[in-house]
């Protein structure tokens, strides 16, 4: 009896098995996009470009070289229209995916017929396949790719039953939240604000007396005035001026193999000064794409042409010419492109783009605009410019000490001095040529400078220089440089942009998480005259910016990486900012604005394994400064492109080979033990504790004043208790072996105070600990 219940007991399990098969139970859990809900109206750009980009656009997008099937889907006239291949069927029919041949090979369950085809790798997923089903049925309407449809300011809706926000900005994010049922945080501590608003305006941590200034105002006025005061100094401009570096791939050498020295060092003073002064966006962008093209003008404004001569330049003998020449024009014309216009030009070099519909001709249209400067690929080779002390290519412009005591008083130069930086001149026009491949012998058909017309029309009216292209750019039909220039800044202040890829907006960029925002603030922008601090100060008043960063339970289910921003962001700070901070906090660092680039602490040995040779040019050997020079911001510091400042490197900054608008962003076991055993490090840790020793003696307050110093806030009653019972332990080691003390603060070139070496190294090493806490080294 008992074994004929076990088999009707498999029996049943088993034919529940095959039912369970074949009613697809199984198939359900793989294709976890079956039950995800279709939006009600199918937006092209949002929810189908996306799609035909990823899969399709590679045989049948903007590259006619690489399309099969005379089929080309990223715009209506031909994905709509009857196909060449196939008389009397079309790609898409509006109303009818039954119709729709793209649609039924994407549906398909025949290998040989499906797209994309099996040997891609790729393929749509339900979702995706029933998202261009609804798109077909509602009519398969395409759109202009969103970044080339010029920017409105909507609305901003008012949200009912809620009183968070304090401006526009405000009523787009609780929007999205509520529409995806989440809340926004509280407000943030104002500590927290004047911490965080003083690393953003000015990379510094505030300083104690200015926190306490700010905390005795009324609470109402606590954060614009905090705002207006970081703006008000000179620190403001050296942070703007940080970011700005990497996107015009500054570097005080040349770079390639030599690699030898250059002096565009006063450019850089030029836009400390430009940020200062609140230059307008559209002011300060044409100053250095044209300011030798403008009328009458002036030497301040020849020198913001720097910008355009930053690029790297060989000085290897037997290099061809043209062949160099043309790779400077290159990079002008691709530094346009991702600092600029936040597009991939460069993959319209050698061919007509793959996912943008700019064609080959188009990037050489642009690359005329740069094409008539009186240069060479080569002018002198390392050696010889060594010897010569040559250190710009011509053109350039000659700066003396008597200029900048006038009309260039914001170059910091010693007196009795002249100096070369390299600018740009009109002075050799040259017919350009679409270059086959890309190839600097493979000219063919000639080109005029123009603008692609699907960004916008380049006026007729406009000259055909570098003027008339600003002119182009500051269009306020332009639908691309307000939107880059504003993603790039909240970008800045909240560690992602609303489109994530800053440096493309092109078809295969990121879709932006609030677009209706990104327009708002981008049209604003251009209605106030493109004031950057009127930007900034507009999003570091909203509530939104002002949130808390704590990761609630609901939101690290709901929204992992704070795409939707219900709170602040929490992320590490660039090298430069935390070496910086480290130095303030410490009270090591040398305030002096602009200058030459200095050399700090630097591991021995590192410039002799990137050179050609002792000989070759002046920057073969790595000879530290002294003094003050090793306290200067890093914005200051040196920049070698073969050998960037290991430091920063370390910390994720880029070469400046090349232009580049988004660092990558890594956690690695070399940034810890950077932290933990640089030199830099170890002096600040030092220095500050040789100065609360001196001052504080033996107050119990010692070790609490160690930790507001460093991170503007009072240890909670858990972190001073661990701290303190830190301190003192190490002070009864080191009074054991006052030896291992003195040896441990001899650290650093800094001045020694005669103060007690044991109680020095335990506050010194106190001092490591908190250098190296997360919370330091993180804008919070």
């Amino acid at each position: 009896m008992k074994q004929t219940i076990y088999i009707v007991i498999i029996l049943a399990a088993l034919i529940g098995l095959l039912y369970a098969s074949t009613s697809g139970l199984f198939n359900r859990s793989k294709d976890a996009y079956t039950s995800m809900s279709l939006p009600e109206t199918v937006d092209y750009n949002f929810h189908i470009k996306p799609i035909l980009s990823d899969n399709c656009y590679t045989c049948h997008g903007p590259d006619a070289n690489k399309r099969k099937g005379n089929l080309r889907l990223d715009i209506a006239e031909t994905a709509l229209e009857e196909l060449k291949e196939s008389p009397g069927q079309y790609a898409f029919v509006a109303g009818n995916p039954k119709k729709s041949k793209a649609y039924t090979h994407m549906i398909t369950d025949d290998p040989n017929e499906l797209m994309p085809p099996i040997d891609s790798k790729l393929s749509l997923n339900s979702y995706e396949k029933r998202l261009i089903k609804k798109w077909i049925e509602q009519g398969a309407k395409f759109e202009k790719h969103w970044a080339y449809l010029s920017p409105k300011k909507k609305e901003v809706a008012k949200i009912e039953g809620s009183d968070w926000g304090q401006n526009q900005i405000d009523g787009f994010i609780l929007r999205k939240l509520r529409e995806n049922a989440m809340e926004p945080s509280e407000k943030a501590s104002k500590e927290t604000l004047i911490r965080r608003i003083s690393l953003d305006l000015t990379g510094l941590p505030p300083q104690i007396d200015q926190t306490k200034e700010l905390m005795a105002l009324p609470a109402e006025e606590i954060i614009p005035k905090a705002i207006d005061r970081f703006l008000s100094t000179p620190a403001y401009g050296e942070r703007m001026t940080q970011s700005w570096l990497d996107v015009a791939r500054y570097a005080d050498s040349h770079g390639y193999q030599d690699d030898s020295y250059r002096t565009m060092w006063p450019w850089r003073d030029w836009v400390i000064h430009a940020f200062n002064k609140n230059l307008p966006y559209d002011e300060f962008l044409t100053w250095q794409l044209a300011g030798d093209l403008l009328p009458n003008t002036t030497k301040e404004q020849l020198l913001a042409t720097a910008f355009n001569r930053n690029h790297p330049i060989t000085q290897e003998g037997g290099v061809i010419q043209e062949e160099y020449r043309i790779n400077y024009v290159l990079d002008r014309t691709n530094t346009l492109g991702k600092g600029i216009l936040g597009l991939t030009l460069e993959c319209a070099r050698c061919h007509d783009h793959k996912y943008d519909a700019i064609s080959q001709k188009n990037y050489f249209e642009l690359f005329a605009f740069f094409n008539q400067v009186d240069e060479k690929g080569l002018q002198m080779d390392a050696v010889q410019a060594k010897n010569e002390k040559f250190f710009a290519d011509p053109p350039y412009i000659t700066l003396t000490s008597e200029e900048t005591e006038g009309v260039l008083d914001f170059v910091n130069m010693d007196s009795d001095q002249r100096i070369n930086v390299m600018i740009m001149n009109d002075s050799a026009p040259k017919t350009t040529f679409i270059l086959n491949r890309g190839e600097y012998d493979q000219p063919t058909d000639s080109v005029f400078a123009d603008a692609p017309d699907i960004i916008f029309p380049f006026d007729d009216e406009l000259p055909r220089n570098r003027l008339g292209l600003a002119k182009w750019l500051f269009d306020k039909n332009n639908p691309l440089t307000a939107r880059v220039f504003v993603n790039r800044i909240w970008a800045m202040l909240f560690g992602r942009g609303l489109v994530e890829t800053v440096e493309d907006f092109g078809v295969q960029g990121s879709l932006p998480t609030h677009p209706e925002l990104l327009d708002w603030l981008a049209v604003d922008f251009m209605e106030h005259d493109w004031d950057i601090q009127y930007l900034l100060k507009k999003i570091m008043l909203s509530a939104t910016y002002q949130q808390k960063s704590e990761l609630r339970p609901e939101l690290k289910k709901a929204d992992p990486e704070n795409r939707l921003l219900a709170r602040a962001p929490r992320f590490r700070m660039s090298g430069e900012m935390i070496r910086d901070y480290i130095l303030a906090s410490s009270g090591l660092l040398n305030a002096e604005v602009g200058g030459p680039s200095v050399r700090p602490y630097q591991p021995k040995g590192l410039w002799a394994e990137t050179n050609a040779g002792e000989n070759r040019g002046v920057l073969t050997k790595y000879v530290q400064d002294s003094g003050e020079d090793l306290y200067r911001r890093s914005l200051y510091t040196l920049w070698k492109r073969t050998l960037p400042p290991p430091t920063m490197t370390i910390f994720d900054a880029p070469t400046r080979d090349f232009c580049e608008v988004r660092r990558q962003k890594t956690n690695t076991p070399l940034q810890a033990l950077a932290l933990q055993n640089d030199v830099q490090v170890l002096e600040a840790a030092r220095v500050l504790a040789q100065r609360l020793v001196a001052a504080e003696n033996d107050s119990a307050e010692i070790v609490q004043e160690l930790f507001q110093r460093i991170l503007v806030r009072s240890p909670k009653k858990e972190e001073f208790l661990t701290l303190n019972n830190y301190y003192h332990d190490a002070v009864a080691l080191y009074q054991d072996d006052m030896e291992d003390a003195k040896k441990l603060i001899a650290v650093g070139e800094y001045e020694q105070l005669n103060v007690d070496p044991a109680k020095t190294a335990a506050l010194m090493l106190t001092a490591q600990v908190i250098y190296n806490l997360d919370e330091t080294i993180t804008k919070e």
